[in-house]
């Protein structure tokens, strides 16, 4: 249960996470919630929620969070149910920075929904709810789970079969997010939740443009290797995906990968209730222009070609020296 409070001493308006009372005399519960401050507490990113404490009182654990104005993204979602590219990607590319950077720090989410993206009234969206997430440390590659966590529309092939996850598991899931902004609709559907974990399997998604002509055939293809049933075929990461998406995308040129911090006046953190449904959906703001990473032109290995051209300097150097050794050695021979 989640609730909008004040910070008396510091004055500022927070999001008080609370573990309902039915769950917090269930032990898995209790550490799942310890796991969600954990991880998140660790995480400082301006498209991650920030955590501000844990406790206990009166047997009940409680997590104090930012408040973030707005709305969730699945709410936009259903409210719009198809975005435009200029509208899709920049929201999608936050998410691959908040969960990159998450990445980077060594912990797979495991549940990467829009449900868990909160975008505020001026377009910036921030990753929350790290309650079965996964320290990369920790996972071993022959893990098999009888009981899968998860959301059934949205968890990588992996997960549905009870493996281990990966960063390449939350790429899938970022693809599934994309591939729904962009069609209006999920790339599985089904009510049944094992009926949809086999179509994670073993079925192949549709063509997104199959339900959005309008999707380029470029941005297709990079869905369809995202939603790949192999990790090993997907991007590896979230940043990766990111760049890839920013590279394609005429966007390149006008929005960084890398989101510009929150001021302390503006930050207000995640909270996973559904928002008031009178939320409003602004356009994106302009940010300060930013090349592409992704440039094959300009993506030189200067460290690589210096090396290169040292080493064939160094053996051309040796040529002169050998031929002398060898017409001495000659000269030598044919000495009387």
């Amino acid at each position: 249960m989640v609730y909008r409070a004040r910070d008396l001493m510091l004055e500022r308006p927070v999001a008080v996470k609370v573990l309902r009372q039915d769950f917090s005399n269930d032990s898995a519960f209790r550490e799942r919630f310890r796991q969600e401050a954990r991880a998140a507490a660790n995480l400082t990113h301006p498209n991650i929620v920030t955590v501000h404490d844990f406790g206990l009182d009166n047997g009940r654990l409680y997590i104090i969070m930012e408040y973030v104005p707005g709305t969730d993204l699945k709410t936009m979602i259903t409210q719009r149910r198809r975005f435009s590219l200029d509208e899709a990607i920049p929201l999608i590319v936050q998410a691959c920075a908040g969960i990159g950077y998450a990445h980077r720090a060594g912990i797979v989410h495991c549940d990467v929904k829009p449900h868990n993206m909160l975008v505020t009234p001026d377009n910036r969206l921030k990753v929350t709810d790290f309650g079965i997430a996964r320290a990369l440390a920790s996972i071993r590659p022959d893990e098999q789970f009888d009981v899968v966590w998860g959301s059934p529309q949205y968890f990588s092939p992996e997960q549905a079969a009870g493996n281990a996850p990966s960063p390449a598991s939350d790429v899938y899931s970022l693809g599934v997010i994309l591939y729904e902004m962009l069609t209006g609709r999920l790339p599985f559907i089904s009510e049944d939740a094992t009926e949809l974990a086999r179509m994670h399997r073993d079925v192949a998604p549709p063509p997104p443009s199959t339900f959005n002509p309008e999707i380029p055939p470029g941005l297709e293809q990079i869905l369809l290797k995202v939603l790949s049933k192999e990790p090993s075929a997907r991007y590896r990461s979230a940043d990766q995906l990111g760049r890839i998406l920013l590279s394609f995308s005429h966007l390149a040129d006008t929005y960084a990968v890398d989101m510009p911090p929150v001021s302390p006046s503006t930050q207000t953190v995640a909270q996973p209730a559904p928002p008031p449904a009178t939320a409003t959906y602004y356009p994106a703001p302009a940010v300060a222009p930013r090349p592409p990473k992704d440039d094959p032109v300009w993506d030189i290995d200067w460290i690589t070609l210096g090396l290169g051209l040292l080493t064939v300097l160094s053996v051309g150097g040796l040529i002169p020296f050998w031929l002398y050794i060898w017409f001495s050695l000659n000269s030598t021979r044919l000495v009387p």
